[in-house]
């Protein structure tokens, strides 16, 4: 399970305020993202999965609480979507959401599916909730269930670097997230990444798509 002071605080009112916040459609979506970055969601996806050929394979988002990011994925034609969300109240109001994907209460540091399960295993805003002392628990997680891609988009730093989050210590960090997989897994290889800084401040996020080596 995550440490007991992030599992608790995204489990409670924190969490569902946060969920209230952050439903987006994809259209709504792409709005927000170009607003914050100057490109859409779509976009990004696509600079990153268009040609993999993963439309139909079976694909998991960690973290999905609403499902707005499946959902933006099952809009641009992918058909295979998996979803795990700790908090139950997300996951009801992701069922409410969406049709015909597969969205399941669970934690990242213990995902309720076999090994290699999924052809790809991806976060989005995920990773930097997760504590530096049960981050390479959840990266195993990843690892382990997916057959081939692991895909992410997280706010970046090149040092672990701690965030005040509304007010709350021990909720978010920034780091090298794809550089944490490379030197954890010698059997990843990092097929592209980019930087993506907000339009407001100076902020980064970055996008990575890794692959186990054949």
């Amino acid at each position: 399970m995550m440490g007991n002071l992030q599992e608790n605080t995204w489990s409670g009112q924190f969490g569902k305020d946060y969920t209230d916040r952050c439903i987006f459609g994809p259209k709504e979506l792409n709005s927000f993202y170009k607003n914050e970055y100057g490109i859409t969601r779509q976009d990004m996806n696509n600079r990153f999965l268009l040609g993999l050929g993963l439309e139909n394979k079976r694909i998991l988002e960690v973290g999905c609480n609403v499902g707005n990011q499946l959902r933006m994925l099952q809009y641009m034609g992918f058909g295979n979507l998996y979803g795990i969300e700790l908090q139950q109240y997300a996951v009801e109001k992701a069922k409410s959401l969406t049709q015909g994907i597969n969205i399941i209460q669970g934690v990242g540091d213990d995902i309720p599916f076999k090994d290699g399960y999924f052809d790809m295993v991806f976060t989005s805003g995920v990773l930097i909730h997760i504590s530096p002392d049960n981050i390479n628990r959840v990266l195993d997680e990843i690892y382990r269930c997916t057959k081939e891609y692991i895909w992410g988009l997280e706010y970046y730093a090149d040092e672990y670097t701690e965030i005040n989050y509304r007010g709350n210590d021990n909720l978010l960090w920034k780091t090298n997230f794809s550089k944490l997989y490379l030197d954890r897994f010698p059997e990843l290889e990092l097929v592209k990444e980019e930087k993506f800084k907000y339009l407001n401040n100076d902020n980064v996020d970055v996008m990575f798509l890794l692959r186990k080596k054949k």
